[in-house]
């Protein structure tokens, strides 16, 4: 619940630092620039928003690592909800506007998020699983789209060390191997769910887990 807090707060912190002409800037997330990627993360937490209110009946179906579908190829763009993101954020026009609505909304979920009790079951995407679980499944969210957004803005502040670390270790259990010791944290996630394709010396490092890369997160 601490990591949520951490992730969350660093990332909209990040966000409300950017120059108006960073929101035209590419991001990680391939086909998005910067202003769509703001614009995924009020939808974020949108639903981190609906999910806390959404009580379920048990058992769980998931936890923080069976939450994750895993596939092997990044979005094409083609999905209808990317598109509809794209053209949300073209819409807000002024970066101002977007920025205010990630704070709202953001500070409303961070909030929740805050409240919830750890043990309580919620329901989201057909699954039922603690409120904890669901909220640290967000911390590799929230870290991942961090470094997204500063892919492309070397000036912009990084995601904090211990959420990478959290992150890194996330994925690879979902992955089920560790990443070589050799990649920093923010490098392996990277690597790890497809944002870029691993050097040479990291792909002599990978060994046998780079021929089952990438692990895209949905």
């Amino acid at each position: 619940m601490d990591l949520f807090a951490r992730s969350w707060t660093a990332l909209r912190t990040a966000v409300a630092a950017l120059a108006d002409d960073d929101f035209g800037r590419p991001s990680g997330c391939a086909g998005w620039l910067v202003r769509d990627l703001v614009c995924h993360l009020v939808i974020d937490a949108q639903d981190v928003l609906i999910t806390l209110a959404t009580p379920a009946e048990g058992p769980p179906t998931a936890d923080a690592r069976t939450y994750w579908e895993v596939a092997d190829r990044p979005p094409s763009g083609d999905d209808p909800l990317d598109a509809l993101t794209v053209r949300l954020a073209a819409a807000y026009e002024d970066p101002h506007l977007l920025t205010f609505h990630l704070d709202d909304v953001g500070s409303a979920a961070g909030r929740a998020a805050g409240l919830a009790d750890p043990a309580a079951l919620v329901s989201t995407r057909d699954q039922v699983l603690t409120a904890g679980d669901y909220l640290s499944a967000y911390v590799l969210e929230w870290t991942l789209h961090h470094l997204d957004l500063t892919a492309h803005l070397p000036h912009a502040a990084p995601p904090p060390a211990e959420c990478l670390a959290y992150s890194r270790t996330a994925l690879e259990t979902i992955a089920g191997a560790a990443f070589p010791a050799s990649l920093a944290d923010a490098d392996a996630l990277a690597v790890g769910t497809g944002r870029r394709k691993p050097d040479d010396a990291e792909r002599a490092a990978l060994g046998g887990l780079a021929a089952r890369l990438p692990f895209v997160l949905g």
